[in-house]
Parts: structure tokens; sequence; C-alpha cells
């Protein structure tokens, strides 16, 4: 109860930060009779996450209300959109559910879920038509994706969309460098040896590997948490503990220092306020060998046709390969190769009026038929794989992390303290890039975690 009590006050402190939305759970009746729902994201027409919001006005609503009319029930579906910080739009939608009101479905960031359900905005899917028993699209969702809608065991929403951590390389550096072409490593120690080959060219930085606090989340999720991941160790265990000063967390602290020692990595781009965008230019300026990212690189970074940093060799001068555990064996559950990956979940409102058919409105939303219309003509990995198989095939990059990687990944804990755990890994990183020796950084980020979580066990 404690403990339940401390993420409680700090969900609501954090809500006074901001005004509320305006209340539009349902209320009963809308006019002529018809059931009244509402659907919120942070998403809003000719703004952040446009796609979406068009989404959910041109196709969800009118298609579920003509289903639901076809069926004989009479549905008026209305949108609350916001355009906002991500953190603005948590405090907003918290300070309606607080109050009883709230919208009917909402999206949230997957680490939100646990503080949410803690606080008792979100309750677990069992016994509705949302669960595993009673709605078949769980059978395309695979059960490492399903994580991301989980806290403690149990199913509270679904997930909405995901993404994989993959190792980039540059294949026209590679081929300099007398490396394959198509490269794929098994273990730490073949990243260490791409990294000296490509050492040997002028003006290229083999191994972009994030880190320090200047890069922020980036250096947790592209960074320490895949290789914990290779390890076979995660942040935050099954039965409610953090990991400490581990063997594990020795270790990725030790590659860090292996990468940045030898003289594989920019130590100055980890400490610049830009230094992500900048590796992004100069990776696709053929200035960095292997880069740890997201599928969003390939999407959205060095796509020819509009990335920020555009390539227009992608599709031949850029490979990619799954992130390898220290040794084979050695990752998580015993495997391979590893990943980590992020997403939304959407969720019912417990306090819905009509929380029948806004589940069924919820399972609409992760229909087949409704992700292939989100996805459109714009590729995205999506969390069901029948629609995955049909929308990616003409992008290679794409369909790889949906066959090879979301079935071995891995996600963040879905707790408050998240967010503060992740600064100080980044902190740790930061030490060790300067030159700290790896135990001692680890035995400082332990010392910091300890006052940190509060009272949470911590393993060290």
């Amino acid at each position: 109860m404690r403990v339940l009590t401390r993420r409680v006050v700090a969900l609501t402190g954090a809500m006074a930060l901001a005004g509320g939305l305006a209340a539009c759970g349902s209320d009963g009746e809308g006019d002529g009779g018809a059931v009244r729902l509402t659907i919120a994201m942070n998403a809003i027409a000719d703004g952040k996450n446009a796609a979406e919001a068009d989404w959910v006005e041109q196709w969800v609503i009118p298609e579920f209300e003509a289903a639901q009319a076809a069926a004989g029930v009479s549905v008026e579906v209305s949108f609350e959109p916001s355009g906002v910080d991500d953190e603005q739009y948590k405090s907003r939608l918290a300070l309606d559910l607080q109050s009883g009101a709230g919208p009917d479905i909402y999206t949230l960031d997957g680490i939100w879920l646990g503080e949410f359900a803690q606080a008792g905005y979100v309750e677990p899917l069992a016994g509705t038509g949302a669960d595993r028993d009673s709605w078949d699209g769980w059978e395309q969702i695979p059960d490492a994706v399903q994580e991301l809608g989980t806290f403690e065991g149990e199913l509270y929403g679904i997930p909405a969309g995901t993404d994989g951590r993959v190792l980039f390389y540059n294949r026209n550096l590679f081929a300099e460098a007398g490396l394959p072409t198509e490269w794929q490593p098994t273990g730490w120690d073949e990243i260490l040896a791409a990294g000296e080959a490509l050492a040997t060219l002028d003006g290229v930085t083999p191994i972009q590997l994030n880190g320090g606090s200047a890069m922020g989340e980036a250096t947790t999720m592209q960074g320490v948490l895949p290789l914990l991941a290779g390890v076979g160790e995660e942040i935050h265990t099954a039965d409610g503990a953090w990991t400490g000063a581990t063997p594990g967390v020795e270790r990725v602290l030790g590659l860090y220092a292996d990468i940045y020692g030898r003289g594989l990595g920019d130590p100055q781009l980890q400490q610049e306020t830009q230094g992500r965008d900048k590796s992004f230019e100069e990776f696709a300026a053929n200035e960095i060998g292997i880069l740890v990212e997201s599928d969003y690189f390939w999407r959205s970074v060095v796509n020819p046709a509009n990335g920020v940093a555009p390539m227009a060799d992608r599709d031949e001068a850029v490979g990619y390969a799954l992130i390898p555990a220290a040794e084979p064996g050695s990752g998580l559950r015993g495997q391979d190769f590893v990943s980590t990956s992020g997403g939304n979940v959407r969720v019912v409102n417990p306090a819905s009026d009509q929380s029948e058919l806004a589940h069924e409105l919820l399972t609409f939303m992760h229909s087949a038929d409704a992700f292939t219309a989100l996805v459109g003509d714009d590729p995205r990995i999506t969390a069901r794989t029948d629609v995955n198989e049909r929308v990616l095939g003409a992008d290679p990059m794409l369909a790889f992390v949906n066959e090879q990687v979301l079935p071995l990944t891995s996600y963040r804990p879905a707790l408050d303290v998240y967010p503060r755990v992740s600064v100080l890994l980044q902190e740790a990183t930061a030490a060790v890039i300067g030159g700290t020796d790896p135990a001692q950084a680890a035995a400082d980020y332990q010392e910091s975690l300890e006052g940190t979580v509060d009272g949470d066990d911590v393993t060290p």
C-alpha cells in the first residue's frame, strides 16, 4: 500500500501542473437516444500525429457507427484531439480521470501504464470482450508485443503499435574496410572486431552507441537496455526488484569503456545537445560505420523520399542486423539475439457508462481492417502480424523487424519512477565514456538508484 500511495501522489502531483481537458466521458444517450462514446489521444489534424487523428475521424468513427447501426445499435462517437507535449497530455488526461470523467477510450505511452493502473485509471481486460479469451485478435499480436499492454502479469490494454532496435551498418564503409556487406554478428566481440576494421578508414567513426545524458532516453533505449538484455538481465525484474550494480550492468558499462576507450566511438558526440541528430547526418554522409537505432531511422531519417538525413542509395548502402547477445544464448530467455521496443497502448476508462460497447470499439480499432486503413500508403509496423505481413512486403527492413525482431523484443518497465532510473543509467554511461572505471560507475549508479526508488528492492 505504501508504494501504491506514493505513485498515486506522484501522478496527481503532475496533474496539478496543467489544466484539464474538457471532460468527455460517456454520460448516457446522445441525440435521438444514441449511445455516446469518446476517444482521446495526443493527435490532431494538421498537427501532432495527424495521420492517426485523420484515421480516427475519417475511418474509425464512421465505420464503427455504420457497423453498429447495421446491428441495430445507434452510436455517436466523438474524438477529443490533443496536439501538446506528451507529459502535458498525460497530466490533463489524469486530471479528468481522477474526477471520474475522461474519455471512454484513451491512448497511453506504454511506460505510463503501471502508473495509471496503480492509480485506478485503467483496469485489467479480464472478463471483457477485449480479453485473451474473447477477442481473436490476440492470436495476431506476438506474446512479446502483448507485454506492452501488460502490468504485473495482467493485460490492461491493446498495443497500438511498436518498433524494434537493430544494428544499422554502412555497406559502403564495410566494403572499403574489407568487411562483409551482408553482416550478422553473433556476439559483442564481433561488433568490436568490425569496429577495429572500420577504424582504419580516415574520417570514420566506427561505432555510434548512444551514451551520456545529452542523448536522453536514446541512450537507454538504443544503448543500455538492449545491451542489458544481451547479458540476460532487465532493469526491473519480474519479482519487482530494480537492477543495481550487477555483473550484467558492469559488463554493459564495460562495453561502453571498450568502445570509447579504444577510440571506436566519438565521445564528443555524446556530449552535444543535438548529438543524436548529428550522428544521423554523419551516418548518411558515410562517416559512421555502425549505429544502434530503431526502425524509425530507416523510415524517417535516411528515407530517400522524405527523411531528415536522406540517403539516395539507402536501399543498397544501409544494412541492418539483429543485436546479438554478448555471447550466443546469453540473452534474455536464453536468446541469441535481443532488442527493445516502445509504443502506445489503448485502454478503456473503468468509469465509462458504456463499458461493454467501449470494449467493442477498442477491439474494432485494433482489427485488421482498422490497422490496414491506418497504414494506408505509408508502411509502418503495427501490433498485428497479419497486417504487417500484408503491408510491409515491399519494405524488407520493416518486414525484418516484424518477422525477426518483434518475437524476441523486450519493453521498459511501466512504472512512474522509470524515467528517473533511466537518467541514472545515462549518467553512468557518461561517467564511463569520461574515463571512470566501469565497476566504480556501476557502484555509483547503485547508490543513486537506492535513493531514487525510495525503498523498493534493488538487486546488487
